[in-house]
């Protein structure tokens, strides 16, 4: 008999190195447990749009004149090709933008674009508004499972009474692989489905680690 395998929904956004280091230890969970990450949206840029004015000067900036493009253009790859392309792309993105320091630039996303078979004028979405509804539905959607305080990446799984279970993070660097991600998966489920429970944080004195 063959075993039952859970949905995983991960909502990041594509700019964040914290998220994407969260979304490697995800593939390292689906092959160590029965799990299957479903790819969605979720943005910096609107999660933070009513506080701008509350943030330091030089995020505020990154959020007004890079934040937007990126996430777009995965939401326009999704609505024109299909939700199974926004894994994909978002590796695509992610090893651009993070891994070989390439930043948000135009020419990184037209090479994640040619990198996952899609079409390059994909790219001119990043100036577009044309799905930003879509864009923002899916972020709300992220955002009501687990409250307003928190940013990217949220994860939402089945609860173990059927209940569903969402929680910001984790926030982890390097990414654990093997036995030592399965044992944060575990760890994680059970204090985020405990009734009550709310938060576990300490001060993070290490930057995001690619490797």
């Amino acid at each position: 008999m063959s075993e039952s395998r859970t949905i995983a929904d991960f909502y990041f956004d594509p700019l964040c190195p914290w998220a994407w280091m969260t979304s490697r230890w995800m593939l390292e969970v689906e092959q160590v447990r029965p799990v299957d990450v479903r790819w969605k949206v979720m943005s910096l840029a609107v999660l933070n749009e009513n506080k701008l004015d509350e943030l330091p000067v030089e995020y505020r900036e990154m959020l007004e004149t890079q934040a937007w493009g990126p996430v777009r253009v995965v939401v326009a790859a999704q609505q024109l090709h299909g939700d199974e392309v926004v894994g994909k792309l978002y590796t695509a993105l992610g090893t651009r933008f993070h891994n070989n320091d390439e930043g948000p630039t135009r020419e990184a996303i037209v090479g994640a674009l040619k990198d996952v078979g899609l079409p390059e004028d994909l790219a001119d979405y990043a100036d577009k508004d044309t799905y930003d509804a879509e864009l923002r539905a899916s972020h709300e959607e992220g955002i009501e499972k687990v409250g307003q305080d928190v940013g990217t990446p949220v994860i939402s799984v089945p609860g173990p009474t059927g209940d569903e279970v969402a929680f910001f993070g984790p926030v982890v660097t390097p990414t654990p692989r093997g036995e030592a991600a399965a044992r944060l998966w575990d760890g994680t489920l059970l204090v985020a489905s405990t009734p009550g429970f709310y938060e576990i944080k300490r001060t993070r004195t290490a930057a995001p680690s690619f490797e």
